[in-house]
């Protein structure tokens, strides 16, 4: 739904303001226009129009966000600001509008918005078994063939339950292989720019047309390794996998101790996964699988065997020929509900499959080229002149949009049929939920903006945005993107706070103070990420 209108908020006395020994922006505000109103008078011989007066709120936003933005952890950063009245376009605050910066998952903005206009609220992925050959009885003399489309839902259980369609379809052998088709997408794997140490994590998990996710956050590609202490101090520890798989090898070298110190890590360019360290208490690690098509064949092969469904061919990678046959076919849920995890948890897969599935729709080839040329038109011709797109998350850092750009993107994103659906997917301030809030979910509680910013967050280290649409005290919606690099301290996303706070609190007609918004309790040795890449969820 669209941003609901809050009553009125009740006025705050204004700081008192230190004299400075140059002009406020407010006052170089107010000169412009009268300079201007000055010219008219001039040349038209009339005296000027109160209308060339600014409004006293927009001076004093101008002023605030100015004051706000003055913080000493600037100083050697880069910041851009824009926010605009989204009822008549009109800009209230620009700083650094033009300005490349990079925006961290506020590329997701983009994203999503893209796939909702060009794949429709109502896309859904398959995942399908097809045959070749003949039946003969219970036996299938040919190939089974696992298709994949990309999904990014489909659960270990979701291929017990194909197996299981297999099996009630009267086929019980099969002569030939297990073929995987993952051809829907290229075989390319992880994005250009990655961190190669980025790899065992399962924000960068790989990418292919055929998939599994662990659990209903539908993290695709990463298997959760649970480590839990021994029966006594000294012993080596427990550890399981959701799901079960023997596609990973566990070398297991934590035991169990006084405290939980353990070290989970999938070693690179493998699926050995080395466990270190010490266990006290049950810890859980979400780790990326490497090659994510082998890994759902053997989940379906395991299903296939578990219904009595026997395939002694070996596991094969191919395309389905044209002519196969139907015998299970599973279709995701809708975009328009994937939206909500996807944006809520800030899911970077999410962003990636649907880039690729982009390009797939557009011109016929799953690859992240073809599939970013399409979101860079789709972005060109809805506000956003000028911006770079090297994945679809916003994981690269090589990834440039301006801060201008994304507020014309959201004004623009308005006026689309489907806009209540996507902005029905954005984290709201303040909200508890886990999949209302989202990364915004502990922020901006007990204020103004709390239950009414909605917007997407963006971290990585030494880069932090916030961007969306908040209605001000008197109920005029306002879009805004905040984006701020190469900071140096802890992060400040107490910054954006107190921006968003104050534009919650915006009027035309009444003051309002600079909200105090405490610094977040982060040390710049600790890598910034999403709050919900840190599971399980902790934001």
């Amino acid at each position: 739904m669209r941003p609901s209108r809050r009553p009125s908020q009740p006025p705050s006395p204004r700081p008192a303001q230190s004299p400075s020994p140059r002009p406020s922006r407010r006052a170089a505000v107010c000169l412009t226009l009268l300079l201007l109103a000055g010219l008219t008078w001039s040349s038209h011989g009339a005296a000027p129009a109160a209308a060339f007066e600014p409004a006293p709120g927009v001076a004093d936003l101008v002023e605030d966000i100015d004051q706000i933005l003055e913080d000493s952890r600037l100083t050697p950063a880069r910041a851009g600001v824009v926010v605009h009245s989204a009822a008549s376009g009109e800009e209230l605050y620009a700083r650094d509008r033009g300005k490349i910066l990079t925006p961290a998952s506020n590329a997701k903005l983009v994203t999503s918005a893209a796939a909702t206009e060009i794949l429709g609220s109502g896309f859904r992925f398959t995942t399908s078994v097809l045959s070749t050959g003949r039946r003969t009885g219970s036996t299938l003399t040919g190939d089974l063939y696992l298709k994949g489309t990309g999904d990014p839902t489909v659960l270990a259980s979701d291929y017990d339950a194909l197996a299981a369609r297999v099996a009630a379809a009267g086929i019980r052998r099969v002569t030939g292989r297990l073929v995987a088709d993952d051809t829907w997408f290229d075989a390319v794997r992880l994005g250009t720019d990655w961190s190669w140490d980025d790899e065992p994590y399962y924000y960068a998990g790989q990418i292919s047309a055929l998939t599994a996710s662990p659990d209903t956050d539908y993290d695709a590609g990463s298997v959760i390794v649970s480590v839990a202490p021994g029966p006594a101090a000294g012993r080596p520890a427990k550890v399981s996998t959701t799901p079960e798989t023997g596609y990973l090898k566990i070398d297991n070298r934590a035991v169990t101790g006084a405290e939980t110190d353990v070290l989970v890590e999938r070693q690179h360019g493998t699926n050995t996964v080395l466990i270190t360290g010490t266990v006290a208490d049950p810890y859980d690690e979400w780790v990326t699988v490497n090659d994510p098509t082998g890994y759902a064949a053997s989940l379906f092969r395991a299903a296939l065997d578990r219904h009595g469904v026997r395939v002694p061919g070996r596991t094969a990678r191919g395309a389905t020929p044209s002519g196969a046959a139907t015998v299970a076919e599973r279709r995701s849920m809708p975009l328009s509900e994937l939206l909500v995890p996807f944006m809520k948890l800030s899911n970077n897969m999410h962003a990636e499959i649907l880039t690729k599935s982009i390009g797939r729709e557009v011109s016929g080839a799953g690859t992240w080229s073809a599939g970013l040329a399409a979101i860079t038109s789709f972005a060109q011709a809805n506000g956003m002149p000028t911006l770079r797109m090297r994945d679809g998350s916003g994981l690269s850092r090589v990834d440039g949009l301006t801060p201008g750009g994304v507020a014309g993107l959201l004004l623009a994103l308005r006026g689309k049929p489907w806009f209540d659906t996507w902005y029905g997917s954005l984290p709201v301030a303040g909200e508890a939920d886990r999949m209302v809030g989202g990364t915004l979910r502990s922020r901006m509680r007990g204020t103004p903006a709390a239950g009414n910013v909605r917007a997407k967050t963006g971290s990585l280290t030494g880069v932090t945005s916030l961007s969306g649409y908040v209605t001000g005290a008197d109920g005029e919606p306002l879009v805004f993107s905040i984006m701020i690099n190469q900071y140096l301290s802890a992060s400040p996303k107490d910054i954006e706070d107190k921006i968003a706070i104050r534009l919650a609190r915006f009027s035309r007609t009444a003051p309002a103070s600079i909200p105090a918004v405490p610094a977040p309790r982060t040390t710049s040795t600790v890598p910034e990420l999403e709050c919900s890449w840190s599971k399980p969820g902790r934001c």
